[in-house]
């Protein structure tokens, strides 16, 4: 009877060990969201790199994949692959530059493909994910402190996200993302500025320029 009182306070300690680190967790990701959301806009560079060991495919084999995203609020403007995304807070215009062909649709983009997006990074964690703390390491001489986060749908495309936080800062220094065919998505924030002066057209789509330059616009 008294090793089943031990294993009981043994198990009641834990969960609340959990559930404190969940909550500590968490805040810090309220934290990042609510100071970088405070912004009036946010001019972000991003380097992509991919990994899959169980394919061969290590980490540096691949010149990393660079992109740069405007945000304002629920508007952006990517730069992503050669492409240009422009969310005007009602539609969305995917910009195919290599083959001058332009795609309008209602609403953002989805997360259906199991893929974070970089316009979603202020956002993704607040729908689906448990928390839990993860290491701070030392890296390029700033401390990041990193927090996993766990996807409650278990049939999910994503095993684990890890997002480290500049400890300084309090901004978004990289996510790494684990898919369940065993890939790894690391996004890492290369250049950042705030508050920029834009000008009141910059998220919006300019067709004429574009019919002007002949692509198709479905």
């Amino acid at each position: 009877m008294k090793k089943i009182g031990i294993l009981f306070l043994s198990l009641f300690i834990t969960t609340i060990t959990f559930s404190q680190e969940a909550e500590k967790a968490k805040s810090i990701l309220d934290e990042v969201s609510s100071k970088m959301g405070a912004y009036e806009n946010m001019l972000i560079g991003f380097s992509q790199t991919l990994s899959n060991e169980d394919a061969g495919i290590k980490d540096g084999d691949e010149p990393p994949i660079r992109g740069e995203i405007n945000l304002k609020g629920e508007k952006y403007s990517l730069n992503y692959l050669g492409n240009n995304f422009i969310y005007d807070g009602t539609k969305l215009y995917v910009i195919n530059n290599d083959e001058k062909e332009i795609s309008i649709t209602n609403g953002d983009l989805g997360g259906d493909d199991g893929f974070i997006y970089p316009s979603k990074l202020l956002t993704f964690y607040k729908e689906g994910y448990n928390f839990e703390m993860g290491k701070l390491k030392n890296l390029n001489g700033r401390k990041i402190q990193f927090v996993t986060l766990n996807p409650i749908d278990s049939n999910s495309d994503i095993i684990k996200v890890e997002l480290g936080i500049d400890a300084k800062t309090h901004h978004i220094y990289n996510l790494i993302q684990t898919g369940s065919n065993g890939s790894k998505t690391t996004f890492t924030i290369t250049k950042f500025k705030s508050n920029q002066m834009l000008s009141e057209s910059f998220f919006s789509f300019d067709k004429t320029k574009y019919l002007s330059q002949n692509y198709t616009i479905d």
